[in-house]
């Protein structure tokens, strides 16, 4: 398959091949089923935040026993990766400078 010049915009979790406002926080080259599963860690990670939401407004559940904000995290975290291994190098630099993988190989 063809890859395919992307931007996207984790906060609003947006994919778009055309380049338009802010949607370019990072730059990737994906193929159709690249960008599938792409989509679906990004509303994976955006469900996590939705009932990380609700959880917030039960009090005795401490942070630390939060499943939904650990869901939300390890979505996170694996939507950088997809990012980073799809991206052009200006991509890959900017989330090596954001040092989220912590000692983690990309």
């Amino acid at each position: 398959m063809d890859k395919k010049k992307y931007y996207i915009n984790i906060g609003t979790g947006e994919i778009s091949q055309l380049k338009y406002g802010d949607n370019d926080d990072f730059v990737i080259y994906a193929d159709d089923d690249e960008i599938l599963l792409l989509r679906r860690t990004l509303d994976r990670m955006d469900d996590a935040s939705f009932r990380s939401f609700f959880r917030s407004h039960v009090p005795i559940i401490q942070y630390h026993h939060d499943q939904p904000n650990d869901d939300y995290d390890a979505s996170m975290i694996d939507v950088f990766r997809m990012i980073y291994n799809l991206g052009d190098e200006q991509t890959k630099a900017h989330i090596e400078e954001m040092e989220i993988f912590g000692d983690q190989h990309m």
